[in-house]
């Protein structure tokens, strides 16, 4: 099975895919941005994709919520990552002979208080992703060079760990989403969905739509709003639900249409902080 992912091996985009697919032989298919990740599903060189959607520290990467609504994909599941960050430099080195911090600049933002602590003529240069940065170090034997990382991109390119836990808060998150290009069955036990909307500009029109999420007992756990091209100051609108019942779900949504100017979704499936491993494997089988 061939998925994308923003990165290379031992990147937190392939430890989320790993924690999806624990026993699947899995072909990486490594992507410099999030855009080559939707365009590699899009034109079927690769079969899924895994993307970042949001980080406790650094909130919605909103761009990605626009990849998969503009590229017409659907999640399929979800996984969550404890993410620790670690600056690694080459052996022999401590903090105070780095001159450049590389890194993704959503890790560099989740890093912001420590890297404020760093002299000021330090640059802080924003690059690939995590484990790519490490590697050009490693490859490159660049000296005075550090990257941001995960503790296991240290290990896999023989870095030495100059500074640990380094992240902004300690109980330190990020969920990411697995994506496809078809339609499948929402799991058995799928009690979460992902939605878009657009409304009119009549007065009340979203705490009207908000409250209907209330009346039918769906949880509301997420709204972001993002600016539609085009439409001068007219919004669209990415929410996260929870439900119990997906009948009543379902049922919710066809009232919905009727409320608003336009109605996506996005995906329903399982809530999974317990990051068990994706169902999606058994739904192919199944033939759904």
């Amino acid at each position: 099975m061939k998925i994308a992912i923003q990165g290379i091996e031992s990147s937190f985009h392939d430890m989320a895919t790993r924690l999806l697919f624990p026993d699947t032989e899995i072909e990486l298919i490594m992507c410099d941005t999030f855009e080559k990740v939707t365009e590699c599903i899009e034109n079927m060189s690769a079969d899924f994709g895994v993307l970042a959607i949001e980080n406790t520290i650094a909130g919605s990467i909103l761009p990605n919520y626009n990849l998969i609504d503009a590229s017409g994909l659907v999640i399929y599941d979800e996984v969550f990552l404890n993410i620790q960050m670690f600056i690694m430099a080459l052996g022999g080195q401590t903090i105070y002979d780095i001159d450049e911090v590389h890194s993704h600049p959503v890790a560099l933002l989740q890093c912001k208080d420590y890297l404020r602590k760093l002299p000021p003529q330090l640059k802080i240069i924003e690059g690939k992703d995590t484990a790519s940065e490490a590697k050009k170090i490693k490859e490159g034997n660049l000296k005075g060079v550090a990257a941001i990382a995960g503790k296991q991109v240290a290990e896999r390119f023989g870095l030495e760990i100059l500074d640990s836990n380094i992240q902004n808060e300690k109980d330190n998150q990020t969920r990411f989403v697995l994506i496809g290009k078809e339609a499948i069955a929402p799991a058995e036990n799928a009690n979460k969905a992902t939605l878009k909307f657009e409304l009119s500009h009549s007065l009340g029109s979203l705490s009207n739509t908000l409250q209907m999420f209330t009346t039918f007992n769906i949880n509301l756990t997420k709204i972001q709003s993002l600016p539609i091209v085009g439409k001068p100051w007219q919004y669209a609108f990415f929410v996260d639900v929870m439900f119990d019942d997906y009948q009543l779900f379902t049922e919710v949504t066809k009232v919905l249409k009727k409320a608003v100017s336009e109605l996506k979704i996005l995906g329903v499936y399982k809530h999974n902080v317990e990051n068990t491993p994706s169902q999606l494997i058994q739904v192919l089988e199944n033939g759904k």
